[in-house]
């Protein structure tokens, strides 16, 4: 199916599902995506072949310069943002200047539009980098994806650039001391002729397993709504959401936020 790249680095505002007024920030390539996952879901397609593509991320002097631009240009049109967001073409904590622009933003924040959160999507993939934990610790949102507690589903549902240790990860999750959002996304169908469906009783009960054990302050659940790179996927219905919802308030009193 078709998908879509964000052409420019500061992006929006958008309406978010999830977060409300959403000014974006894209800290990848402009014309490619660059993440550590491959999701067969991911609105940005696949990734492209790294032997075949050149890299160019955006400066962080530049990110800052655009930035302070846009709040500026939002501020004077008094609609400034609900949130300002870190996604865009891939992983943003890939970004070597990551954590020099988290500080940026939030001097920005805290000077032309206080009352904004800042808010990191990320696939988890970067935290045995200590400045991208102490980053993240940093904002208001920190949203750190988990599509699953059995690493066979991870690595079909998420394709894994290069090893991925769950046990490992699981480990650097719980080091935030509840200060994280636990990002999953629901669905099921086929790829590559694997069925797959992370709504299953043993789907559940091993996700929730988990989430026991990082214990987050917030757990959000979503489902497809775009395009997507792979075909037969199919999305999970508000209502079977909701039920999923209801249990993980029910069996670990964790707050969860439920998008269609």
């Amino acid at each position: 199916m078709a998908t879509f790249l964000f052409d420019q680095t500061i992006f929006g505002p958008v309406i978010s599902r999830r977060l409300g007024i959403s000014l974006g920030i894209n800290l990848l390539p402009n014309d490619s995506k660059l993440c550590s996952f491959d999701c067969i879901y991911c609105e940005c397609g696949w990734n492209p072949d790294r032997k075949e593509t050149h890299v160019v991320l955006p400066k962080r002097e530049s990110v800052g310069a655009l930035l302070r631009q846009k709040l500026l240009e939002m501020q004077q049109k008094s609609l400034l943002p609900d949130v300002i967001t870190f996604a865009g073409n891939g992983e943003p904590t890939m970004h070597p200047e990551f954590d020099g622009i988290i500080d940026d933003t939030i001097r920005l924040r805290d000077e032309l539009s206080p009352k904004s959160r800042i808010a990191v999507l990320s696939n988890s993939t970067m935290l045995h980098k200590d400045r991208v934990v102490n980053a993240l610790k940093k904002i208001d949102d920190n949203i750190l994806k988990l599509d699953s507690g059995i690493l066979e589903t991870i690595l079909l549902l998420n394709k894994p650039v290069g090893k991925f240790d769950l046990p490992k990860l699981i480990g650097q999750l719980k080091k935030f001391a509840g200060n994280l959002i636990i990002q999953t996304m629901f669905l099921k169908g086929s790829f590559n002729g694997q069925q797959f469906d992370n709504t299953t009783e043993t789907e559940i009960a091993g996700w929730i397993s988990l989430l026991k054990e990082i214990r987050p302050k917030m757990v959000t659940i979503y489902s497809v709504a775009r395009d997507t790179p792979a075909d037969n996927l199919i999305g999970i219905p508000l209502k079977q959401l909701q039920r999923i919802a209801d249990r993980v308030k029910r069996d670990t009193a964790i707050p969860v936020q439920v998008s269609g």
